[in-house]
């Protein structure tokens, strides 16, 4: 039951030594490890638990919506309290700050999942997103949340891009997970601070 040591000594089977076990185990319990040593680069202390707590909780989110198309309510709404209690602990004054970008950020896409559904007549954009995204208000702060959606749209678009090279098919009805994206913008933002334009 030792992380990727078990795996690795029963040559990627089960205690049984019959089912071959899929690389999804070790390759989620080696993410895993790297968030916490990413995490233990850059924190330290009581906020290196709550870090690592979040980064593993990402890490669940990117692979469910990568492999599923899906963001749990399970998973991203006790981010929205976790990161508002996390930031209350370390600065009180900013707490409320957070608690509106929280707001901002669920609303403002649920607004623009609306307004997609409303001009092309399909989903463009889930409500996980949107409860993605408040959690990442909650956790970023509202100077924090702009540069939270860019490193999202960004690596989204780096994502299109190489799937397009690949030669997989992608088009405008083409179903793409973005919770990944802003889980990984959400992860950086909160370890290196807001985008600096000065």
């Amino acid at each position: 039951m030792v992380p990727l040591v078990s795996w690795l000594a029963r040559r990627g089977r089960c205690a049984c030594g019959q089912v071959r076990l899929p690389m999804f185990y070790p390759a989620v319990e080696l993410g895993a490890l790297l968030v916490a040593a990413w995490a233990a680069l850059v924190v330290d202390g009581w906020l290196l638990v709550a870090t690592c707590a979040l980064g593993w909780t990402l890490l669940a989110l990117a692979w469910i919506d990568a492999r599923h198309l899906h963001l749990p309510d399970a998973l991203t709404l006790p981010l929205i309290p976790a990161g508002l209690l996390v930031i209350g602990l370390i600065e009180p004054a900013k707490l409320l700050p957070h608690a509106l970008a929280a707001l901002t950020g669920g609303l403002g896409f649920w607004a623009l999942a609306g307004l997609y559904r409303k001009l092309r007549g399909r989903e463009g954009l889930g409500l996980g997103d949107a409860k993605l995204l408040a959690a990442g208000g909650a956790w970023a702060g509202p100077f924090g949340l702009p540069g939270v959606i860019l490193a999202a749209a960004v690596a989204g678009l780096a994502f299109a891009l190489i799937r397009r090279l690949a030669g997989r098919p992608l088009d405008a009805t083409t179903e793409l997970p973005f919770g990944p994206h802003l889980a990984l913008g959400i992860w950086l933002v909160w370890l290196y601070g807001p985008l600096q334009f000065a």
